[in-house]
């Protein structure tokens, strides 16, 4: 089966963007059978499918590089990037991180894609809203991720048995555990960690995060 051209084709509009089985049935409604046209482009490698009525279209026809950290909160939502993917992302811990980590209000989930593996960590609703960026790629497309101050908060809260007590005790699991610079640790946000711990979920362990940063 021949492509269309790219000029033509109406999959481009998508560009790197998920895009879900109903609009594509409503823009392949000149076929006789949207259903079996989607089956046919998967196929053919036009569309690729990363769970069950979600799908990328191809880069062979929209020409970009895909973005994970853009299909990690299309794939399941409301959700922002977070945790390791996002301290990595700033450049605030050495290692490589491949699984993309996200933090929702709604119930945990693990996907498993052709372009690698998602994870989404639960946190209270109330905590959920707090220091959240949008990040734009080629001034078309956002998406949302943990401010560098929230990533952290993010760790300490969803890590089962980390126990800080102490700001000394803080200090060195961002030094020794996590390995994040502490001149990084300078332009830290104060008031995002303060209202994070206002929450309630891991005072404690947060409360001494903000002292030692508010040094």
């Amino acid at each position: 089966m021949k492509r269309l051209r790219q000029k033509t084709n109406p999959l481009t509009q998508f560009g790197i963007v998920p895009v879900g089985f109903g609009t594509l049935a409503d823009i392949l409604g000149d076929y006789k059978s949207p259903q079996n046209k989607i089956a046919s482009l998967e196929k053919e490698g036009s569309l690729v499918r990363l769970k069950k009525g979600v799908y990328l279209v191809s880069g062979d026809i929209h020409g970009q590089i895909f973005s994970r950290e853009l299909v990690a909160n299309h794939l399941y939502g409301p959700s922002y990037v977070s945790l390791e993917s996002a301290l990595a992302h700033y450049g605030l811990i050495p290692e490589r991180v491949h699984v993309v980590r996200s933090v929702t209000a709604k119930r945990g989930k693990k996907i498993a894609t052709l372009l690698g593996d998602f994870e989404y960590i639960t946190v209270p609703g109330d905590y959920y809203a707090i220091g959240i960026r949008q990040q734009i790629i080629g001034k078309q497309y956002a998406w949302l991720m943990a401010s560098p101050e929230k990533a952290i908060c993010d760790m300490i809260v969803t890590t089962r048995g980390l126990r800080l007590q102490s700001p000394k005790a803080v200090r060195v699991w961002l030094e020794e555990d996590m390995r994040i610079d502490p001149d990084a640790l300078s332009a830290f946000d104060t008031e995002i960690i303060g209202q994070c711990a206002a929450c309630g979920k891991k005072k404690i362990e947060l409360t001494h995060l903000y002292k030692l940063l508010k040094k």
